[in-house]
Parts: structure tokens; sequence; C-alpha cells
């Protein structure tokens, strides 16, 4: 386990918050260590940062407003305490199990990395046009919503991590990212075609295929009709 925190040593968090956001990064290692390793590769963990406000990387700096993601770049997490904050008091998404989703679904991004997926995607994103780039990045994010389901069905297998009633705050938490509900937040309306991440019926329809399969094949977004 790798946990870099920003403006301390890296290491392990000391804070409660922090522990536990390690330790979800530790269950992510098992288990997508045994899903990649069944299929004759090996998993390579990224470094998780944990941040407040702004924090540089080689993706450019990370602040508030860029919220968590995942730098393919330096294969680390970025991760924006307040922004779990912002999850349980404006998006109505609190809960242990909705930040370990959002964990998840940054790792998801590390994962489809690891498999060329993502760089298959930014090639082609390169030849198209916007509205094809903006589509092909949101499959890429309900994948990774994906990922993040596969992550959670094979943890609770081994660990038993999904007690009773801690799935429908992840749920929420997928909902309130949902482009359509950001959108209709921020301006009132939102505009499809301009989506980039799913609508809030799509990431939750991808997080729940991913939990009740709990295989990378469950996650063919690129395949799939809608």
């Amino acid at each position: 386990m790798r946990a870099s925190v920003a403006g301390a040593q890296s290491g392990t968090p000391q804070d409660e918050q922090g522990r536990f956001i390690a330790a979800v990064l530790g269950e992510t290692e098992d288990a997508w260590g045994a899903i990649l390793q069944a299929r004759g590769l090996r998993y390579v963990p990224p470094t998780l940062v944990l941040y407040r406000r702004e924090m540089p990387s080689a993706c450019g700096s990370a602040n508030s407003a860029v919220g968590p993601f995942y730098c393919p770049a330096d294969r680390k997490v970025y991760l924006d305490l307040d922004f779990y904050e912002q999850l349980a008091d404006e998006f109505q998404a609190p809960g242990l199990f909705a930040q370990a989703y959002v964990l998840a679904h940054e790792v998801g991004h590390h994962v489809q990395n690891l498999l060329g997926i993502a760089a298959r995607v930014h090639a082609a994103q390169e030849q198209g046009s916007q509205a094809q780039a903006n589509q092909l990045s949101v499959k890429l994010e309900l994948q990774a919503d994906c990922y993040a389901g596969v992550w959670a069905k094979n943890a609770d297998e081994t660990r038993h991590i999904l007690e009773q009633g801690v799935v429908p705050s992840a749920l929420r938490a997928a909902a309130a990212v949902g482009d359509d509900t950001l959108q209709k937040r921020a301006q009132g309306y939102a505009v499809p075609e301009s989506f980039t991440h799913g609508t809030a019926a799509q990431r939750v329809s991808w997080f729940r295929r991913g939990l009740d399969g709990g295989s990378i094949a469950d996650c063919d977004t690129f395949s799939a009709r809608s």
C-alpha cells in the first residue's frame, strides 16, 4: 500500500479519514491484483495523493474545481478531501462507502491505463470530432464506474465489506456526479452533447452492473448500445 499525503512525508496517513482511504486503497490492490493475475497480468498499484485546495501533478495543477482525478502520466490518484465534504453536504451522498466508490472509480482509470484502454481511447479522441471525443470520454468514465463495482464485488467476496445498507450511499454518489445532475445544479438545465462522464442513471447502472457481475467482461461500455 502506498499513500502520499500532501504537506507531509509519504506513508500511511495518521488521521481517521486518511487511514480509511488508505485501507480502501489496499483493498483495491488486493482485488485488482487477483483479477489481473487470473488474466496473466501483474497489477502495479497507483500512488494515492490526498490534498486540500491545490496540488501540482504531472497532468497539471489539481484543485478543488477539478475534483478527484487520476493522472496517467505519473500513475497517481489525486483526492481532494474537500470533495468528500461536498459529497456529503451538498450532494447528499454521505457515508464511508460513498467515499470508497470515489476512490475505486479513480483506481478504475488506473486499471484502464494498465490495460492500454485509456491510450487507445485518447488516440481515437484525437482523430475524431469534439462530439465523438465526448462520447468516448463518457464510455471511459462509465467503464471506470463499472470497474468500481467490480472491485466492490470482489472485495466483498473475500473481506465482506458490503454491510447492509451501504450500497445505496455509493449509488447516490454515482448519481450526484452525473453530468446531467451537475449541469442542472450549476445552470438549471443539461446539455447532453457536452457530457463527458455520463448521466446519473448511466453511472448508477454501470456501477451496479460491475457490482452484480464482478468481472471485467461485464464492463465493455464501448460495445454497449447506450
